[in-house]
């Protein structure tokens, strides 16, 4: 490979432009090939990756999974679900119970203000023959 190209190459491999073939080049320029002083500051990275290329994972990864707390969690969820359920009825039966019981207290607060007025028409009545009869005996008591 000319070594006039590397720089060309190297530019265009850190702007992300080069194609395989032109990657492959490098990697031998700066693996196999006898690198410029002014190149070898880039020749760990390009041995790294060519180093990186062979190895392997060796450990192994267990294949059974840990047993999760999801079925005690779905459950707790659907208790929670039925209590807030269970207590929202109650609540709303609460108030249902309490608007009856005001309702209830409203008709019979009407009905004993309702006696009552009925009872002072009876004495405003009483009241007027009472007048009637005071004017009555002030003319009697006047005229001797």
């Amino acid at each position: 490979m000319e070594l006039d190209n590397i720089d060309n190459i190297l530019e265009k491999y850190f702007d992300a432009e080069t194609t395989i073939a032109e990657e492959k080049a490098l990697k031998e320029y700066f693996v196999n090939g006898s690198v410029k002083p002014e190149h070898e500051k880039y020749a760990p990275m390009f041995t790294h990756l060519a180093n990186a290329k062979e190895e392997k994972f060796t450990k192994q990864i267990p294949l059974q999974q840990k047993k999760s707390n999801a079925k005690w969690f779905s459950a707790a969820a659907v208790a929670m679900l039925l209590l807030g359920l269970y207590l929202g009825n109650n609540y709303i039966e609460q108030k249902r119970i309490e608007k009856e019981q005001a309702a209830y207290a409203y008709q019979e607060t009407k009905r004993a203000l309702n006696l009552l007025a009925q009872n002072f028409n009876k004495g405003k009545e009483k009241i007027a023959y009472l007048k009637e009869f005071e004017q009555t005996k002030q003319k009697i008591y006047n005229n001797n």
